[in-house]
């Protein structure tokens, strides 16, 4: 299974943060897995932002419940991240990855994500 993350890597705030997970051997609707996005501030510790389950249902970190939208393009075996109302805070790394029975087991390389004017 390999993962691949995508969009733009300068983002001006308060506009909307846009990014693409493409995955390839092996199927987002597969049963029991489920597929996150994460991210990494510089000089800080991971943060889960949220997943979107192989039932297509998607649940959200409370901190950015409010910002964050996943979905998912089955036909081409992808899901994304939009996250709005975009602050220099939010300058991460930002990594999507597979979890199963609790644990991450496949991820992306990441891609960085810088937030300024």
């Amino acid at each position: 299974v390999q993962l691949q993350e995508s969009g733009p890597g300068l983002v001006q705030p308060s506009q909307t943060l846009s990014l693409t997970c493409t995955v390839s051997g092996g199927s987002i609707t597969s049963n029991y897995y489920y597929w996150s996005w994460i991210r990494q501030p510089p000089g800080k510790g991971l943060e889960w932002i949220g997943y979107i389950a192989y039932t297509g249902s998607a649940y959200y970190s409370p901190s950015l419940k409010s910002r964050a939208s996943i979905s998912r393009d089955t036909s081409n075996n992808q899901f994304s991240l939009q996250l709005s109302s975009v602050a220099p805070e939010d300058t991460a790394v930002y990594y999507c990855a597979r979890q199963f029975a609790g644990a991450f087991d496949y991820w992306g390389q990441g891609t960085q994500v810088t937030v300024s004017s």
